[in-house]
């Protein structure tokens, strides 16, 4: 029990580091380019993206802590998904420094109505994550196969074969138009081709050691977005 206890601790302990060290760095990508800490666009983000990110990081703790050690662990172990994570860490940091210059020297006009949907987008995307949670309790940040991991096939699953990346689409397309954005909009477009290679080497790595894991891609067709890819 207490061995349970401070594993729950320390876990509890690392998830806020992160989530603080995370608001932090953000916020300063944001706001001091933008040269305004009053940014309204900022805030937003911020709270719409951490607020959610609390919530579902104690609903991990006290449901699944398994689940979310795995999510708290990002070392890439293959070259590729190294790449990729490095690859994906400058374009945000291009994203929200274009942004923040955006708004400082007013290069762009995005409508509140805009805004307002890609807001209800980014918190759908926020949604579709806890269900995809829910569904799989391998979900890792890394691409790994666990001991004993078996194939999801079932709810979003039996849609596409990466619901995950379809909401983490979802969510940092819809990221730059809550900050008003259409140019970090274009400069987060990068991602895409990122997620494409992430998927790649991913797919080639669970046909190869995860049982049954091509019958299920002969099952279900398409990767991230139906009827497209």
């Amino acid at each position: 029990m207490n061995r349970d206890k401070n594993s729950r601790g320390a876990l509890a302990l690392g998830g806020v580091v992160k989530l603080i060290l995370g608001a932090v760095l953000m916020a300063l990508l944001l706001f001091v380019p933008a040269g305004d800490w009053a940014w309204s666009g900022g805030w937003r983000l911020l709270a719409v993206l951490f607020a959610p990110m609390l919530i579902m990081g104690v609903a991990m703790l006290a449901f699944s802590p398994e689940l979310l050690a795995r999510r708290l662990n990002a070392k890439e172990s293959r070259s590729t998904q190294g790449s990729v994570v490095r690859l994906s860490g400058l374009v945000f940091v291009a994203g929200f420094v274009v942004a923040g210059l955006d708004y400082r020297f007013g290069w762009s006009e995005v409508s509140a109505v805009v805004v307002a949907i890609a807001v209800a987008i980014f918190l759908l995307s926020y949604g579709l994550y806890g269900e995809v949670m829910r569904e799989n309790v391998w979900l890792s940040r890394t691409i790994e196969v666990s001991e004993g991991q078996s194939v999801v096939s079932s709810g979003l699953y039996g849609i596409v074969r990466h619901p995950m990346y379809f909401a983490t689409l979802l969510m940092f397309l819809s990221m730059p138009l809550v900050l008003g954005s259409w140019w970090s909009f274009a400069v987060l477009l990068l991602y895409v081709p990122i997620i494409v290679i992430r998927t790649l080497d991913e797919e080639r790595l669970l046909r190869k050691e995860l049982a049954g894991y091509e019958e299920y891609c002969q099952k279900v067709r398409w990767r991230i977005l139906p009827f497209v890819w």
